[in-house]
């Protein structure tokens, strides 16, 4: 007679709602928003401008140019167009106070065509009678698409690399940020990116 042997197999339970797996976790208690309008006040913010609709007249504004577009948009394709990802948002205002209990939560399952729904009071710990949640596809990037993440593949990063070369050679543009540096980066790690950065060029404004 044939022996059966029963393993048990482990369960684990959890009620984590934090949206990343980092230790130490957090939001501007008014959301990045407030934050922002603060940072701005007294700097002239233009929007709905196209740097490259007058490249040499917005150069001219100031002795600095920090660059967070594409780097090779930059630089005109010359090398060839990097590959980006994009996304695309659904909203939808429910008649209810709550919908998902937490900020985030992820969708992994194949058959669910959204990654994750994003219920936005939950960020600042909202108690309206209503709620507004967000479900993010993924979507492929064309020309003229919101890109937002760089495709860090072998082919890719050789071609950036190729960019890279011309912006170091730049004495009055600098490149910054996901699309500038053509590198996934989550919040922290592009903070601190900036205050490295700016650390820099106010030491070499002292000089």
């Amino acid at each position: 007679m044939p022996a059966f042997i029963i393993r048990r197999l482990p369960l684990r339970f959890t009620y984590d709602d934090n949206y990343f797996s980092d230790p130490l976790q957090g939001i501007p208690e008014e959301g990045y928003t407030a934050m922002v309008a603060r940072l701005l006040e007294g700097a002239d913010v233009l929007l709905s401008t196209d740097y490259f609709s007058d490249r040499a007249g917005f150069d001219a504004l100031a002795d600095r140019v920090i660059f967070t577009g594409r780097i090779d948009e930059y630089y005109g394709a010359r090398f060839g167009g990097l590959s980006y990802r994009s996304l695309r948002f659904e909203s939808e205002t429910l008649d209810i106070p709550d919908f998902q209990g937490n900020a985030v939560v992820n969708y992994t399952e194949r058959e669910v065509p959204y990654t994750r729904i994003i219920e936005h009071k939950h960020f600042v710990f909202g108690k309206q009678e209503k709620t507004v949640v967000t479900r993010e596809y993924p979507a492929a990037w064309k020309e003229g698409d919101e890109p937002y993440y760089p495709v860090n593949d072998e082919t890719n990063n050789a071609l950036y690399a190729r960019y890279a070369a011309l912006a170091e050679k730049e004495e009055k543009v600098v490149f910054g940020g996901r699309l500038g540096l053509y590198r996934y980066l989550d919040m922290d790690k592009i903070v601190a990116e900036a205050l490295a950065l700016s650390r820099r060029l106010l030491g070499e404004g002292k000089g």
